[in-house]
């Protein structure tokens, strides 16, 4: 049996109000800079902590890049609220993760391509294992120190991480 590789995985393919229009590899899919659909997690440990990590230097989309959100693509047929989990288990080495919350989604349309984003948040308390595939390097970052690094501009971060992340502090500002 032949694996099937990140270019060859088949995703939904949507329109400028996230309906599905039809269904292409990933490969064709951003080469074609088609809309897609992607989640976004924000983990956080016991301690409040913040998942940060280097994406590994195969990524097919922003590699050796440095991102605050665990996440991906979503699959054909595949809904937000279950890719949120998937992909937060797969990325971070763990299950049993509670179903991460569901915080806003925005239309990214910027460096890489264009893609319906949904921010969701967990809670991980288990020992993480991160998968050697898609993370490099990762630490548990506060609040504090992640806007530092953000801030600071040293590291090179995922651009639509790092609108989400924007995003994300923008919506809990509003709420305050």
């Amino acid at each position: 049996m032949t694996a099937v590789s990140a270019a060859d995985e088949v995703l939904d393919v949507v329109d400028r109000d996230d309906r599905v229009t039809g269904q292409a590899p990933r490969g064709e899919v951003y080469a074609r800079g088609l809309l897609h659909r992607c989640v976004f997690v924000l983990a956080r440990n016991a301690e409040g902590r913040i998942f940060v990590h280097r994406r590994t230097a195969s990524k097919l989309v922003f590699p050796s890049a440095y991102d605050m959100f665990v996440g991906g693509v979503l699959g054909a047929g595949e809904e937000y609220a279950e890719a949120a989990l998937r992909e937060a288990e797969e990325e971070l080495g763990v299950s049993g993760l509670g179903q991460p919350e569901p915080l806003l989604k925005f239309l990214y349309e910027g460096p890489g391509g264009a893609w319906w984003s949904y921010v969701h948040e967990v809670r991980c308390e288990l020992p993480v294992s991160p998968q050697v595939s898609e993370v490099a390097w990762h630490a548990w970052l506060t609040e504090e120190e992640l806007a530092a690094r953000v801030a600071g501009g040293e590291w090179p971060w995922v651009p639509d991480g790092l609108e989400a992340y924007r995003r994300l502090r923008a919506y809990r500002e509003s709420r305050q």
